[in-house]
């Protein structure tokens, strides 16, 4: 009986979990689908104009783990913690220009819909702007925005020198339905509840 329980309670949490359905804004609502989109991922591919030969001058994406606020209360801004030693942040140093792409891909929306990643029904946004260190009092809201979607870092190597960081937005571009991506401006994005 005892050895049957764990198993129990893994279907059963299996099952709990298959039934969570993610609830996507109506694809009119532009503005709302990017913010839905910001909020419900955790990792990002950012583009940023390499700096490291043989590539320099080309662009280079890479991996980051991103939070817009804690799981329910979205800000809009992603967030990110980073390290001077990591390759694209030094292309930062040299160009804060950069463009972050997030896919509702990475959440279990896509497959549970049976869509392809590249479908258009498999939302997804890319925003345009730069990277930019964030100041001490935002920094406090950044650290919980990441901390509690991602508690790993907390244990990161501190003489890596961490610091938190937002990506400023110049441009959101969506694309969640047929017909070619949409743009939205900051100000319209920022405005939006992902709720």
């Amino acid at each position: 009986m005892r050895a049957l329980f764990p198993g129990v309670c893994l279907l059963l949490f299996g099952l709990a979990a298959g039934s969570f359905r993610v609830r996507v804004p109506p694809h009119e609502q532009v503005a709302r689908v990017a913010r839905f989109v910001a909020h419900q991922c955790d990792w990002a591919s950012m583009a940023t104009i390499s700096s490291h030969k043989p590539v320099v001058g080309q662009p280079f994406s890479n991996v980051f783990s991103v939070s817009d606020g804690p799981p329910g209360f979205s800000s809009g801004v992603p967030y990110m913690y980073l390290t001077r030693m990591e390759i694209s942040v030094q292309d930062l140093e040299v160009n804060q220009q950069a463009s972050l792409s997030m896919s509702l891909a990475q959440t279990a929306y896509c497959r549970q819909q049976g869509f392809d990643p590249q479908s258009p029904l498999c939302a997804h946004i890319i925003l345009s702007g730069s990277v930019l260190e964030v100041n001490s009092t935002e920094a406090e809201f950044a650290k919980k925005a990441l901390f509690t979607r991602h508690p790993e870092m907390i244990d990161w190597p501190s003489d890596h020198d961490w610091f938190f960081a937002k990506f400023n937005i110049t441009q959101v571009w969506v694309l969640d339905y047929f017909g070619g991506v949409k743009t939205v401006s900051p100000e319209e994005y920022y405005q939006a509840s992902p709720n």
